[in-house]
């Protein structure tokens, strides 16, 4: 375990980074993800001397390479950081067999996640049976591996099940939320004293802040780290007139990326840092059933890009 729950806790109340996974020859470009992970580390606004967060997750599109490959990205991505930062691993729950396997390689690696985060779970379910399985996960590889998990809301009907687990497992540190705004406050009530609550829905966030989140996830802070870590300087701040501010810079890519209930999520990105010009990122050609957008939609994506430049 390489830092203690509280101080983990702590320095989750911050931007959470979830770089894009970039591809070349419909191959994962090791290269080009080192680089990614360089321009954040390297790139931190964040005040306070706060340690840069970095996520391999849902927009890096764990759910489309194989397990060896998660892995491998992992550990790329955790030699890269070079013993700084924070560093989390998206697990896809299915088969949950699969997804201890994965623990402990990543455990084993030689800087290990520290924190996991539970994705949405596919196939049938019913609130009772995630409760008692995640219970009984929790416990498994908490002791065996030292893992700390936050737990991805995304089914409104696992709520009280949610709850449940964040209150009655050590292990199960907090939750991301990403269903909407209207569940913030039974989310931050049923939660309480027990464990983090994450608004994890874009850099669009003052709002959730507002109403208690702490924290937030980045899908474009690869493109321009310092719109996400200002966003996030001046919640803490207690300045959401800021917050708003910067938040309408970026509101046309985030547009994009979340029409059709996240059409374009990965492919805006790479769309964007392609576009770019910027010699220090790497966007690539497009992954597993996320391919280039639709030259309309890039077009779109040049026009969103023009304010967010100053921010990289």
């Amino acid at each position: 375990m390489s830092i203690d729950t509280p101080t983990l806790l702590d320095a989750l109340d911050s931007v959470t980074a979830i770089p894009i996974i970039p591809f070349k020859d419909d191959e994962i470009d090791y290269a080009g993800h080192a680089k990614n992970i360089n321009y954040l580390m390297e790139n931190n606004y964040l005040e306070g001397d706060r340690k840069r967060v970095i996520a391999i997750a849902g927009t890096s599109l764990v759910h489309h390479v194989s397990l060896e490959d998660q892995t491998r990205v992992m550990d790329a991505t955790g030699r890269e950081m070079a013993g700084d930062g924070v560093l989390m691993s998206g697990i896809v729950p299915n088969p949950i067999g699969d997804a201890g396997k994965l623990i402990e390689a990543q455990s084993n690696l030689q800087r290990p996640p520290d924190v996991y985060l539970i994705m949405p779970l596919t196939g049938i379910s019913n609130p009772e049976g995630v409760y008692e399985q995640y219970m009984k996960f929790g416990e498994k590889y908490g002791e065996s591996c030292g893992a700390r998990f936050l737990y991805y809301f995304r089914q409104k009907r696992e709520l009280d099940a949610m709850v449940r687990l964040v209150k009655d497992s050590p292990h199960f540190i907090g939750v991301k939320i990403g269903t909407g705004v209207e569940d913030v406050e039974s989310i931050i009530d049923g939660v309480g004293d027990s464990g983090l609550v994450v608004w994890g829905i874009g850099d669009r966030c003052t709002r959730p802040a507002e109403l208690g989140t702490k924290g937030h996830t980045s899908g474009i802070a690869v493109l321009c780290a310092r719109a996400s870590d200002e966003i996030n300087n001046a919640q803490r701040r207690g300045d959401y007139e800021t917050s708003r501010q910067i938040e309408a810079d970026i509101f046309a890519l985030e547009e994009i990326r979340f029409v059709n209930e996240r059409l374009y999520n990965y492919s805006a990105v790479i769309e964007a840092m392609n576009l770019s010009g910027f010699s220090d990122i790497v966007g690539g050609t497009g992954g597993p059933f996320n391919p280039r957008v639709p030259a309309e939609i890039s077009a779109e994506v040049q026009e969103a890009l023009k304010p967010l430049k100053k921010y990289h």
